[in-house]
């Protein structure tokens, strides 16, 4: 007699449904697990009749053998526990052979016999969803994070007492009355009233807000490029609630608590000693998302850029056009999205007195030079925004003015965006810096092209700079109300592209 169960497998963001199945014969008691469990998965084996034994419930006491189908298909985790015991159950005639709706079942058990949470019960749930599954089984403990995802029954367990019952057609635990997709309230978000001066970088953060373009500011050290990052967010619009779970689903998979829709968006600031898996994703056995994934949405901070190693820097290329990272491993590719913002900041040499009109820099040529290649030339290009932040000459009694806040700035921001969906809107673009070469050109020309001709012609910029600033002369415009792009935006958006190659 054979009995049938159904989870899901994640590779990445994606989710497979996996049939488990469970079938008992004759032999020796043992159990046999197949269809390419990993090392972590094959221990469910030895966990699941444990816990089922130490529950004084009913476990086979003959050969069982476990499929989890396609075979072909990599499997980890252990979040296949409850799908393997709910098909060894059926498999001896225990419960019912199947609820009344398609169910998937998704959590660990522990040897006691409790049901823990597992890592990426959102993304699994969504698969589940779209593959057409209107129920789900899933860890008590994690009922809010799974109420996140619409059109799902669930079922909520905290032990194998209540699993069963609940396959035998008890409600199991409820999502609390009005809980089901809020909105979790963030901490306190910087605000740009504690930056003081510095006008032309906060209007530079103003224009990459607006349009969500990359940015890099270099200056010496506490000029404000830190306060001036980390407030980045502040002035950025809510995210949707499509946004929201999307960013959820990432943090479901990091093991990161989710517990509603996180509407401001992410800020990811990884050290300068990160590694290339910590930036981009990867593991050994279980593909986890990175620095760049849990940016997603949101903005990804590289302070002291030149201190990260360079294969980390190469490694965010092509992330930064694509949107998301691909993680090849044998016979599978793990896909995350990474549509980050990217916020460079970085001292002009080791000593961070270069160019400095008021210090004495201490630092050889060669040695100011080879710190600025630590950054190469093509990372560079991908920045729509380089921004360069002096020392500030001002009074001590001026110092404690405060500045603009972030309400305000935000509020510019949102009619910007605003402007540029109403433009956008037949279009799979939503801000300025999504928009394709081909798109921007089926827009107005802008005035005073013969700008960009000539700073093509002094390879100033490249084909792939031409676009950057025609994007961020449009993010200008709409900061300025304008329907088209003018000579004056043109003009600049070409001076706050060029701004650091003319200081060097």
């Amino acid at each position: 007699m054979s009995g049938q169960a159904h989870s899901v497998a994640l590779v990445g963001v994606d989710g497979r449904i996996v049939d488990v199945e469970a079938a008992v014969g004759g032999g020796l008691p043992r159990t046999v697990l197949v269809g390419l469990p990993d090392a972590s998965l094959y221990e469910a084996r030895d966990r699941c009749r444990a816990a089922v034994v130490g529950s004084k419930l009913a476990w086979p006491d003959h050969l069982l053998t476990i499929n989890l189908s396609p075979a072909t298909l990599p499997k980890s985790g252990s979040h296949y526990d409850l799908a393997i015991i709910a098909a060894v159950w059926r498999s001896e005639g225990h419960v019912p052979p199947r609820l009344r709706e398609r169910t998937v079942m998704l959590g660990e058990v522990g040897l006691g016999g409790r049901v823990r949470p597992v890592l990426g019960l959102l993304p699994a749930l969504i698969a589940a969803a779209e593959a057409g599954f209107s129920a789900a089984i899933v860890p008590a403990d994690q009922l809010r994070e799974a109420a996140l995802v619409k059109g799902v029954k669930l079922y909520g367990v905290g032990s194998l007492e209540e699993f069963q019952q609940v396959l035998r057609g008890a409600a199991g635990a409820q999502v609390p009355a009005g809980e089901k997709g809020a909105t979790v309230a963030t901490g306190r978000v910087p605000d740009f009233a504690e930056v003081i001066g510095q006008p032309e970088a906060r209007w530079a953060m103003e224009v990459a807000a607006a349009g969500r373009h990359h940015i890099s500011l270099s200056g010496p050290p506490g000029v404000g490029k830190t306060m001036l990052a980390s407030r980045l967010p502040s002035i950025l619009p809510p995210l949707s609630d499509r946004e929201a779970l999307e960013v959820s689903a990432v943090h479901s998979l990091a093991g990161m608590p989710v517990e509603g829709l996180v509407h401001t968006p992410p800020f990811a600031d990884p050290h300068h000693g990160a590694s290339a898996v910590a930036m981009i994703g990867g593991g050994s056995r279980v593909i986890r998302p990175g620095a760049i994934s849990l940016a997603h949405r949101g903005v990804l901070f590289l302070d002291e850029a030149p201190e990260f190693s360079p294969k980390v820097l190469e490694s965010l290329r092509t992330p930064l056009e694509s949107g998301e990272v691909l993680i090849a491993r044998s016979g599978m590719r793990a896909r995350f999205p990474a549509r980050f913002q990217l916020v460079l900041a970085s001292n002009p040499c080791p000593c961070g007195n270069w160019g400095s009109t008021t210090q004495h820099c201490r630092c050889q040529p060669y040695t100011v030079r080879r710190y600025q290649e630590r950054v190469s030339g093509p990372i560079l290009d991908r920045i729509d925004i380089h921004q360069n932040l002096r020392q500030q000459h001002r009074s001590v009694s001026r110092l404690v003015e405060l500045g603009e806040c972030s309400a305000s700035i935000a509020d510019r921001v949102r009619e910007a965006r605003a402007r540029q969906a109403r433009r956008l809107r037949d279009t799979p673009w939503s801000t300025n810096a999504e928009v394709s070469g081909a798109g921007l050109r089926q827009l107005p020309l802008p005035a005073g092209m013969e700008m960009l001709d000539r700073a093509l012609r002094r390879n100033q910029l490249t084909a792939r700079g031409i676009d950057k600033v025609w994007r961020l002369a449009w993010s200008v415009a709409d900061l300025s109300g304008r329907d088209r792009v003018s000579a004056d935006h043109l003009a600049t958006a070409l001076a706050m592209r060029q701004e650091k190659g003319e200081a060097a």
